[in-house]
């Protein structure tokens, strides 16, 4: 079958691999739609967790292929898609509720293959069957949905909370939308892009702010209180450090953006003492995928209008070696 493979990094190409064939629990899917993810990106510039060689792609969905022994929920033919999270269920963090922690810990498409590829093959544990009314697009979707999912249950928005996010990409424009349905009075989306900034405000933020005129966009009254809650989205350091600026009293700081693993910031012990600030993670999916599949299959959140482009598998080496800094939304590859 055809993969893409990074061998290592910044050095992909399509290739012929061997057909994954399931093993005892385990499917092969045929794949349809895959997402390019930001930790695509990272995987390929080698500032990720991975090993390699490997075949990305980890946001996908396809039809079942073939079943391997011992599966009986899932049938060739069903329409799915997977979360790429392996938990191993048996370690002190999986047996205290916090498998996304797993110290065994694997997922499809960033320490095993994943989707960029004809094939797939994955845990049938992991399965989700699709809808009939949606579609390899929108299922493609339900992994980052999930991840957005996960962090609005570590962020706890609370009905009337004033809330700041930096980034409008793929990521931030399904997380404000999350926010805008979850209480949140004022949300005010800050981005370098004015059209991101445009459907932002088409489809919850009650203010788009180029991040050129940030400061002086905001009233003395939000500049002296700052805001309940602080999200980054983007994952770069130096908008990571600026967001803390704007933390009010008793607020919560989201790292939902993937950051650089060697990347750092400077911060103040004494702010987060004296203003009794909450700093919170979220780290990919945690039972997710289920909340994730409801809030799309039932339009609560939107995403066919994030799909940017949709390239062939072929396509993909250029993307990543030209194009992957462009004013994209969502990449999908069509297989």
């Amino acid at each position: 079958m055809k993969a893409l493979v990074i061998e290592r990094p910044f050095q992909a190409r399509i290739r012929q691999v061997e057909y994954p064939s399931p093993q005892a629990g385990e499917v092969t899917i045929k794949v349809e739609r895959t997402g390019i993810c930001g930790t695509d990106l990272h995987i390929y510039e080698g500032t990720y967790i991975s090993t390699y060689p490997l075949i990305p792609g980890h946001e996908f969905s396809g039809t079942i292929h073939e079943v391997g022994p011992g599966v009986t929920d899932y049938s060739v033919g069903d329409r799915v898609s997977s979360d790429p999270n392996i938990y191993c269920g048996h370690c002190e963090c999986c047996q205290t509720h916090r498998s996304n922690q797993c110290m065994n810990f694997a997922a499809t498409g960033v320490t095993r293959n994943g989707a960029m590829a004809e094939f797939v093959r994955v845990p049938a544990k992991t399965l989700v069957k699709l809808p009939d009314t949606m579609s390899f697009q929108q299922g493609a979707f339900i992994e980052p949905m999930a991840c957005v999912v996960y962090a609005m249950n570590r962020v706890q928005i609370q009905t009337g909370n004033r809330v700041m996010l930096f980034g409008a990409g793929a990521m931030g424009q399904q997380l404000l939308q999350a926010i805008s349905i979850s209480g949140a009075s004022e949300l005010n989306v800050v981005d370098v892009s004015s059209s991101k900034l445009r459907m932002a405000e088409q489809y919850g933020a009650t203010r788009g702010i180029l991040s050129s005129e940030l400061d002086e966009q905001l009233t003395d009254e939000q500049k002296r209180r700052g805001f309940d809650v602080v999200v980054d989205a983007t994952g770069i350091p130096s908008v990571i450090q600026r967001a803390f600026q704007y933390m009010g009293p008793a607020s919560k700081y989201l790292q939902f953006g993937v950051a650089d693993a060697n990347a750092t910031i400077q911060l103040k012990p004494f702010e987060v003492f004296k203003n009794d600030w909450t700093i919170l993670g979220s780290m990919a999916v945690h039972y997710t995928f289920i909340p994730s599949l409801r809030w799309l299959s039932e339009g609560r959140i939107r995403v066919d209008h994030l799909v940017s482009k949709v390239i062939s598998l072929e396509q993909c080496v250029d993307f990543f070696e030209q194009e992957k800094n462009k004013d994209h939304l969502k990449i999908q590859i069509q297989l």
